[in-house]
Protein backbone atom coordinates (compact mmCIF):
# COMPACT_ATOMS: atom_id res chain seq x y z
CA UNK A 1 0.00 0.00 0.00
CA UNK A 2 1.40 3.23 -0.91
CA UNK A 3 0.79 6.15 0.99
CA UNK A 4 -0.89 9.58 -0.75
CA UNK A 5 0.61 12.58 -0.70
CA UNK A 6 -1.79 15.33 0.11
CA UNK A 7 -3.70 12.77 3.23
CA UNK A 8 -2.90 9.33 5.37
CA UNK A 9 -4.60 5.95 4.09
CA UNK A 10 -6.88 5.11 6.43
CA UNK A 11 -7.16 1.24 7.15
CA UNK A 12 -10.33 -0.26 8.29
CA UNK A 13 -10.48 -4.03 10.45
CA UNK A 14 -13.70 -5.42 10.19
CA UNK A 15 -14.62 -7.76 12.69
CA UNK A 16 -17.59 -9.39 14.13
CA UNK A 17 -17.84 -7.70 17.66
CA UNK A 18 -18.94 -9.20 20.50
CA UNK A 19 -20.61 -7.66 24.30
CA UNK A 20 -18.28 -5.75 26.26
CA UNK A 21 -21.04 -6.33 29.63
CA UNK A 22 -23.43 -8.58 30.67
CA UNK A 23 -26.50 -5.75 30.06
CA UNK A 24 -24.73 -5.91 26.15
CA UNK A 25 -25.42 -9.30 25.45
CA UNK A 26 -28.75 -9.14 23.98
CA UNK A 27 -28.62 -6.05 22.00
CA UNK A 28 -25.26 -7.52 20.65
CA UNK A 29 -27.37 -10.68 19.92
CA UNK A 30 -30.65 -8.70 18.32
CA UNK A 31 -27.96 -6.77 15.62
CA UNK A 32 -26.44 -10.34 15.29
CA UNK A 33 -29.87 -12.15 14.29
CA UNK A 34 -31.22 -8.60 12.32
CA UNK A 35 -28.50 -9.01 9.66
CA UNK A 36 -30.28 -9.87 6.85
CA UNK A 37 -26.83 -11.51 5.95
CA UNK A 38 -27.28 -14.18 8.78
CA UNK A 39 -30.84 -14.54 8.44
CA UNK A 40 -31.91 -13.74 5.22
CA UNK A 41 -35.58 -13.67 4.49
CA UNK A 42 -37.77 -13.23 1.30
CA UNK A 43 -37.90 -9.77 -0.05
CA UNK A 44 -41.14 -9.45 1.79
CA UNK A 45 -40.29 -11.18 4.63
CA UNK A 46 -38.13 -7.77 5.94
CA UNK A 47 -41.42 -6.64 8.04
CA UNK A 48 -40.19 -9.76 10.19
CA UNK A 49 -36.37 -9.40 10.46
CA UNK A 50 -36.66 -7.37 13.55
CA UNK A 51 -39.18 -9.20 15.38
CA UNK A 52 -37.53 -12.29 14.22
CA UNK A 53 -34.39 -10.87 16.03
CA UNK A 54 -36.07 -9.39 19.33
CA UNK A 55 -37.41 -12.95 19.47
CA UNK A 56 -34.71 -14.50 19.01
CA UNK A 57 -32.38 -12.42 20.80
CA UNK A 58 -34.64 -12.42 23.96
CA UNK A 59 -34.80 -15.77 24.62
CA UNK A 60 -31.12 -17.11 23.85
CA UNK A 61 -29.52 -13.51 25.99
CA UNK A 62 -30.84 -15.90 29.20
CA UNK A 63 -28.24 -18.46 28.91
CA UNK A 64 -25.68 -16.66 26.56
CA UNK A 65 -24.78 -14.49 29.97
CA UNK A 66 -23.69 -17.37 31.07
CA UNK A 67 -21.43 -18.39 29.05
CA UNK A 68 -19.90 -14.98 29.41
CA UNK A 69 -19.96 -14.74 32.73
CA UNK A 70 -17.37 -17.43 32.65
CA UNK A 71 -14.92 -15.88 30.62
CA UNK A 72 -15.04 -12.47 32.11
CA UNK A 73 -18.09 -11.09 31.74
CA UNK A 74 -17.15 -9.49 28.22
CA UNK A 75 -16.10 -10.72 25.16
CA UNK A 76 -12.39 -9.76 24.45
CA UNK A 77 -12.34 -8.96 21.15
CA UNK A 78 -13.06 -4.87 20.93
CA UNK A 79 -9.46 -4.99 22.86
CA UNK A 80 -7.41 -7.66 21.06
CA UNK A 81 -8.76 -6.22 17.75
CA UNK A 82 -7.46 -2.61 18.90
CA UNK A 83 -4.64 -4.15 20.10
CA UNK A 84 -3.84 -5.29 16.36
CA UNK A 85 -4.46 -2.48 14.95
CA UNK A 86 -2.13 -0.14 17.02
CA UNK A 87 0.36 -3.23 16.18
CA UNK A 88 -0.58 -2.88 12.75
CA UNK A 89 -0.30 1.09 12.80
CA UNK A 90 2.64 1.17 14.24
CA UNK A 91 4.17 -1.14 11.36
CA UNK A 92 2.59 0.31 8.47
CA UNK A 93 4.52 3.89 9.42
CA UNK A 94 7.77 2.58 10.04
CA UNK A 95 8.93 4.30 7.19
CA UNK A 96 6.45 7.47 7.21
CA UNK A 97 5.05 8.70 10.34
CA UNK A 98 1.20 9.49 10.00
CA UNK A 99 1.09 7.83 6.69
CA UNK A 100 -1.35 5.14 7.72
CA UNK A 101 -4.16 5.66 10.73
CA UNK A 102 -6.11 2.18 11.39
CA UNK A 103 -9.29 1.86 13.03
CA UNK A 104 -11.50 -0.50 14.32
CA UNK A 105 -15.57 -1.62 12.61
CA UNK A 106 -17.48 -4.30 14.59
CA UNK A 107 -20.14 -5.38 12.68
CA UNK A 108 -22.90 -5.95 16.12
CA UNK A 109 -21.29 -4.17 18.61
CA UNK A 110 -19.57 -0.73 19.93
CA UNK A 111 -16.65 0.41 18.08
CA UNK A 112 -19.81 0.44 15.35
CA UNK A 113 -19.16 1.12 11.23
CA UNK A 114 -20.41 4.53 11.84
CA UNK A 115 -17.72 5.20 14.81
CA UNK A 116 -14.64 4.51 12.85
CA UNK A 117 -16.14 6.73 9.94
CA UNK A 118 -16.56 9.20 11.79
CA UNK A 119 -13.16 8.81 13.10
CA UNK A 120 -11.54 8.17 9.67
CA UNK A 121 -13.03 11.44 8.75
CA UNK A 122 -11.85 13.59 11.32
CA UNK A 123 -7.82 12.32 10.15
CA UNK A 124 -8.86 13.45 6.97
CA UNK A 125 -8.10 10.05 5.10
CA UNK A 126 -7.53 9.79 1.51
CA UNK A 127 -8.26 6.64 0.43
CA UNK A 128 -9.56 3.75 2.65
CA UNK A 129 -8.65 0.19 2.89
CA UNK A 130 -11.24 -2.49 4.40
CA UNK A 131 -9.46 -5.50 5.55
CA UNK A 132 -11.50 -7.92 7.04
CA UNK A 133 -10.28 -10.01 9.99
CA UNK A 134 -12.12 -13.13 8.17
CA UNK A 135 -9.37 -15.14 6.65
CA UNK A 136 -11.79 -17.11 4.83
CA UNK A 137 -14.83 -15.54 2.59
CA UNK A 138 -18.29 -16.01 3.31
CA UNK A 139 -21.14 -14.31 3.16
CA UNK A 140 -22.60 -14.53 6.52
CA UNK A 141 -18.85 -12.83 7.54
CA UNK A 142 -17.19 -11.10 4.84
CA UNK A 143 -20.09 -9.86 2.32
CA UNK A 144 -21.93 -8.57 6.01
CA UNK A 145 -19.34 -6.69 7.17
CA UNK A 146 -18.58 -5.27 3.21
CA UNK A 147 -22.02 -5.01 2.70
CA UNK A 148 -22.71 -2.88 6.42
CA UNK A 149 -19.42 -0.57 5.38
CA UNK A 150 -21.13 0.20 1.83
CA UNK A 151 -24.02 1.58 3.54
CA UNK A 152 -23.18 3.46 6.49
CA UNK A 153 -20.37 5.53 3.77
CA UNK A 154 -23.43 6.62 2.39
CA UNK A 155 -23.95 9.44 5.23
CA UNK A 156 -19.73 10.47 5.29
CA UNK A 157 -20.14 11.83 1.68
CA UNK A 158 -16.66 13.22 2.07
CA UNK A 159 -15.93 9.38 2.36
CA UNK A 160 -18.24 7.48 -0.03
CA UNK A 161 -16.20 9.72 -2.57
CA UNK A 162 -12.78 8.31 -2.06
CA UNK A 163 -11.33 5.28 -3.38
CA UNK A 164 -12.06 2.21 -1.31
CA UNK A 165 -10.59 -1.31 -1.82
CA UNK A 166 -10.91 -4.28 0.20
CA UNK A 167 -9.23 -7.43 1.31
CA UNK A 168 -12.01 -9.71 1.41
CA UNK A 169 -10.34 -13.29 1.53
CA UNK A 170 -6.67 -14.35 2.06
CA UNK A 171 -6.46 -18.38 3.13
CA UNK A 172 -3.78 -18.81 0.95
CA UNK A 173 -1.68 -15.94 2.60
CA UNK A 174 2.01 -16.68 3.01
CA UNK A 175 2.58 -14.96 6.23
CA UNK A 176 -0.80 -15.45 7.45
CA UNK A 177 -0.02 -19.25 6.64
CA UNK A 178 3.50 -18.81 8.43
CA UNK A 179 1.84 -17.38 11.31
CA UNK A 180 -0.28 -19.97 12.05
CA UNK A 181 1.91 -23.11 11.57
CA UNK A 182 4.02 -21.14 14.04
CA UNK A 183 1.26 -21.20 16.69
CA UNK A 184 0.70 -25.13 15.51
CA UNK A 185 4.22 -25.92 16.25
CA UNK A 186 4.39 -24.61 19.27
CA UNK A 187 1.34 -26.05 21.04
CA UNK A 188 2.34 -29.73 19.23
CA UNK A 189 5.77 -29.27 21.10
CA UNK A 190 3.54 -29.67 24.48
CA UNK A 191 3.22 -33.16 23.50
CA UNK A 192 5.96 -35.27 24.34
CA UNK A 193 8.60 -36.02 21.31
CA UNK A 194 7.55 -39.45 21.17
CA UNK A 195 3.90 -38.52 20.79
CA UNK A 196 3.87 -36.21 18.58
CA UNK A 197 3.81 -38.22 15.32
CA UNK A 198 0.69 -39.50 16.86
CA UNK A 199 -1.35 -36.04 17.63
CA UNK A 200 -4.27 -35.25 15.56
CA UNK A 201 -4.62 -31.90 14.51
CA UNK A 202 -8.18 -31.03 14.96
CA UNK A 203 -8.88 -27.76 12.95
CA UNK A 204 -11.59 -26.70 14.44
CA UNK A 205 -13.95 -23.57 12.06
CA UNK A 206 -16.69 -21.87 12.63
CA UNK A 207 -19.50 -23.28 11.49
CA UNK A 208 -21.97 -22.17 8.67
CA UNK A 209 -25.62 -23.30 7.53
CA UNK A 210 -24.94 -25.32 4.32
CA UNK A 211 -27.43 -23.40 2.25
CA UNK A 212 -24.41 -20.50 2.31
CA UNK A 213 -22.43 -23.31 0.52
CA UNK A 214 -24.91 -24.46 -1.99
CA UNK A 215 -25.16 -20.73 -2.97
CA UNK A 216 -21.58 -20.39 -3.90
CA UNK A 217 -19.53 -18.73 -1.08
CA UNK A 218 -16.05 -20.77 -0.96
CA UNK A 219 -15.59 -21.18 2.33
CA UNK A 220 -15.28 -24.91 3.05
CA UNK A 221 -12.18 -24.42 -0.02
CA UNK A 222 -10.61 -21.34 1.88
CA UNK A 223 -10.38 -23.56 4.85
CA UNK A 224 -9.22 -26.84 3.53
CA UNK A 225 -6.93 -23.69 0.92
CA UNK A 226 -5.29 -22.75 4.55
CA UNK A 227 -5.02 -26.32 6.30
CA UNK A 228 -3.22 -27.18 3.27
CA UNK A 229 -0.59 -24.35 3.61
CA UNK A 230 -0.42 -25.17 7.37
CA UNK A 231 0.41 -28.99 7.24
CA UNK A 232 3.30 -28.18 4.76
CA UNK A 233 4.87 -25.91 7.07
CA UNK A 234 4.44 -28.70 9.73
CA UNK A 235 5.57 -31.17 7.26
CA UNK A 236 8.75 -29.18 6.57
CA UNK A 237 9.79 -27.96 10.28
CA UNK A 238 8.59 -31.06 12.30
CA UNK A 239 9.57 -34.37 9.31
CA UNK A 240 6.34 -35.97 9.89
CA UNK A 241 3.19 -35.46 8.31
CA UNK A 242 0.38 -34.81 11.13
CA UNK A 243 -3.12 -36.46 10.71
CA UNK A 244 -5.59 -34.20 10.93
CA UNK A 245 -9.39 -33.11 10.38
CA UNK A 246 -11.59 -30.46 9.86
CA UNK A 247 -14.58 -29.51 11.85
CA UNK A 248 -17.27 -27.40 12.63
CA UNK A 249 -18.18 -25.20 16.11
CA UNK A 250 -21.43 -23.40 16.81
CA UNK A 251 -24.37 -24.70 15.05
CA UNK A 252 -27.66 -22.26 16.04
CA UNK A 253 -30.90 -23.12 14.71
CA UNK A 254 -32.51 -26.07 12.83
CA UNK A 255 -31.21 -25.50 9.19
CA UNK A 256 -28.63 -28.29 8.06
CA UNK A 257 -25.10 -27.05 9.12
CA UNK A 258 -21.74 -28.32 7.87
CA UNK A 259 -20.75 -31.41 9.54
CA UNK A 260 -19.07 -32.54 11.32
CA UNK A 261 -19.65 -30.85 14.37
CA UNK A 262 -16.01 -30.17 16.85
CA UNK A 263 -18.07 -31.97 19.67
CA UNK A 264 -19.23 -34.94 17.65
CA UNK A 265 -15.34 -34.87 16.01
CA UNK A 266 -14.04 -35.13 19.79
CA UNK A 267 -16.55 -37.94 20.21
CA UNK A 268 -15.59 -39.84 17.25
CA UNK A 269 -11.85 -39.45 18.07
CA UNK A 270 -12.35 -40.66 21.58
CA UNK A 271 -14.49 -43.83 20.29
CA UNK A 272 -11.16 -44.97 17.99
CA UNK A 273 -9.15 -44.58 21.11
CA UNK A 274 -7.34 -41.14 20.06
CA UNK A 275 -4.99 -39.91 23.31
CA UNK A 276 -3.74 -37.03 21.37
CA UNK A 277 -5.72 -33.90 20.14
CA UNK A 278 -4.31 -30.58 19.21
CA UNK A 279 -7.45 -28.52 18.73
CA UNK A 280 -6.37 -25.41 16.02
CA UNK A 281 -9.32 -22.62 15.61
CA UNK A 282 -8.75 -22.01 12.16
CA UNK A 283 -11.42 -19.15 11.15
CA UNK A 284 -10.48 -16.93 14.17
CA UNK A 285 -7.86 -14.11 14.28
CA UNK A 286 -8.14 -12.98 18.11
CA UNK A 287 -9.63 -15.10 21.35
CA UNK A 288 -13.75 -14.79 21.71
CA UNK A 289 -16.37 -17.05 22.55
CA UNK A 290 -15.94 -19.51 20.78
CA UNK A 291 -12.26 -19.92 21.81
CA UNK A 292 -12.41 -19.15 25.50
CA UNK A 293 -15.87 -20.82 26.11
CA UNK A 294 -16.68 -23.47 23.58
CA UNK A 295 -13.19 -24.73 23.10
CA UNK A 296 -11.44 -24.47 26.09
CA UNK A 297 -14.30 -25.52 28.24
CA UNK A 298 -17.03 -26.94 27.00
CA UNK A 299 -14.53 -29.10 24.27
CA UNK A 300 -11.93 -29.56 27.04
CA UNK A 301 -14.34 -31.16 28.98
CA UNK A 302 -15.02 -33.44 25.97
CA UNK A 303 -11.48 -34.30 25.92
CA UNK A 304 -10.36 -35.18 29.58
CA UNK A 305 -10.13 -38.87 28.37
CA UNK A 306 -6.91 -37.10 26.34
CA UNK A 307 -4.22 -35.18 26.48
CA UNK A 308 -6.05 -31.99 24.77
CA UNK A 309 -4.42 -28.59 23.67
CA UNK A 310 -4.83 -25.70 21.63
CA UNK A 311 -2.42 -23.16 19.98
CA UNK A 312 -3.06 -19.16 21.27
CA UNK A 313 -4.93 -17.19 18.94
CA UNK A 314 -1.74 -14.66 16.80
CA UNK A 315 -2.90 -11.47 18.65
CA UNK A 316 0.37 -10.34 18.91
CA UNK A 317 2.30 -12.70 16.38
CA UNK A 318 5.30 -10.23 15.18
CA UNK A 319 4.44 -10.60 11.54
CA UNK A 320 0.58 -10.99 12.03
CA UNK A 321 0.68 -7.16 11.27
CA UNK A 322 2.71 -7.49 8.27
CA UNK A 323 -0.26 -9.96 6.89
CA UNK A 324 -2.25 -7.69 4.71
CA UNK A 325 -1.86 -9.21 1.29
CA UNK A 326 -1.16 -7.03 -1.01
CA UNK A 327 -2.57 -9.40 -4.04
CA UNK A 328 -6.05 -9.57 -2.50
CA UNK A 329 -6.70 -5.92 -2.83
CA UNK A 330 -10.27 -5.70 -4.64
CA UNK A 331 -12.09 -2.56 -5.38
CA UNK A 332 -15.76 -2.91 -3.61
CA UNK A 333 -17.10 0.27 -4.48
CA UNK A 334 -19.32 -1.35 -7.04
CA UNK A 335 -21.21 -3.14 -4.50
CA UNK A 336 -21.14 -5.95 -6.27
CA UNK A 337 -20.21 -8.77 -3.56
CA UNK A 338 -17.01 -10.77 -5.03
CA UNK A 339 -17.75 -14.47 -5.47
CA UNK A 340 -16.53 -16.53 -4.31
CA UNK A 341 -5.28 -15.65 19.94
CA UNK A 342 -4.56 -15.31 24.97
CA UNK A 343 -5.98 -17.08 27.41
CA UNK A 344 -4.41 -20.29 29.30
CA UNK A 345 -5.00 -23.47 27.40
CA UNK A 346 -5.28 -26.47 29.09
CA UNK A 347 -4.28 -30.23 28.72
CA UNK A 348 -6.23 -32.61 30.52
CA UNK A 349 -5.77 -36.14 31.12
CA UNK A 350 -7.86 -39.14 32.37
CA UNK A 351 -6.87 -42.83 33.35
CA UNK A 352 -10.64 -44.61 32.02
CA UNK A 353 -10.57 -45.33 28.20
CA UNK A 354 -11.14 -43.35 25.85
CA UNK A 355 -14.44 -44.35 24.49
CA UNK A 356 -15.87 -43.75 28.02
CA UNK A 357 -16.10 -39.97 26.98
CA UNK A 358 -19.12 -38.30 27.19
CA UNK A 359 -20.00 -35.32 24.18
CA UNK A 360 -20.61 -31.84 25.97
CA UNK A 361 -24.33 -30.67 24.78
CA UNK A 362 -24.49 -28.36 21.01
CA UNK A 363 -24.37 -25.55 21.81
CA UNK A 364 -23.89 -22.25 19.41
CA UNK A 365 -22.63 -19.61 22.37
CA UNK A 366 -23.82 -16.69 20.23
Amino acid sequence: MTPTADGPTGVLLLNMGGPDSLDAVEPFLFNLFNDNDIIPLPARGFLLQRPLAWLISSRRARFVRGYYEKIGRRSPIARITRLQARLLEERLNRDRAGAFRVHVAMRYWHPFTDEALAAMQQDGVRRIVALTLYPHYTTATTASSLNELRRRLRRFPALASLPLLAIDRYPDEPLYLDALARRVRRALHRFPVESRPGVMVLFSAHGLPVSFIAKGDPYVEHLHTTITGVIARLVQAEGFISEWRLSFQSRAGRARWLEPSTENALKQLAAEGRRDVLAVPISFVSDHIETLYEIDMLFGEEARCARFTRPRTRTRDRSAPSCVPPGRRRACRSGRSPRRPGCPTRTSRRSRPATGCRPPPPCAPW
